[in-house]
């Protein structure tokens, strides 16, 4: 499992930079971040290296915050990988409430994160189709 860190932000210029800064202050290292956006707010999603640090680091500048549970899974850089994990988990029955990707890692294969209801389930339906999970500290 990796904890990631989602952080409520203003729609207004500068305002993921403020993020960064902090994190970046914090000596925090940001290894895939993902946006949404509304009229009035985006929510930056975040997997750092250390989670915890950097809730309390954005919380003490005022930013509103969330940690929560992701999966990872190593996909290897060849047409169709993703499809063939995202069927894997429909036909186990098991949504995918949110998706993103990050590629740096010193020359390891691209990491897939995604978000669903039943982490327990996906963990078992991709281990037995030997997709490689990816745990927090292997990023």
């Amino acid at each position: 499992m990796i904890r990631q860190i989602s952080v409520f932000v203003e729609n207004q210029p500068g305002s993921m930079m403020k993020v960064t800064t902090v994190l970046t202050e914090a000596h925090i290292n940001i290894r895939a971040i993902s946006t949404f956006d509304t009229p009035e707010f985006g929510i930056m999603r975040l997997v750092v290296d250390e989670p915890a640090r950097a809730k309390e680091s954005l919380t003490q500048n005022g930013f509103v915050t969330r940690v929560s549970d992701v999966m990872g899974v190593e996909l290897k850089d060849e047409k169709g990988n993703l499809n063939e994990m995202l069927k894997i988990l429909a036909d186990g029955q098991i949504n995918v409430n949110y998706i993103y990707s990050f590629v740096i890692r010193a020359g390891k294969a691209p990491v897939m994160v995604f978000h669903t209801d039943d982490f327990e389930k996906a963990e078992q339906v991709l281990t037995d189709a030997d997709v490689k999970l990816v745990e927090e500290e292997e990023l």
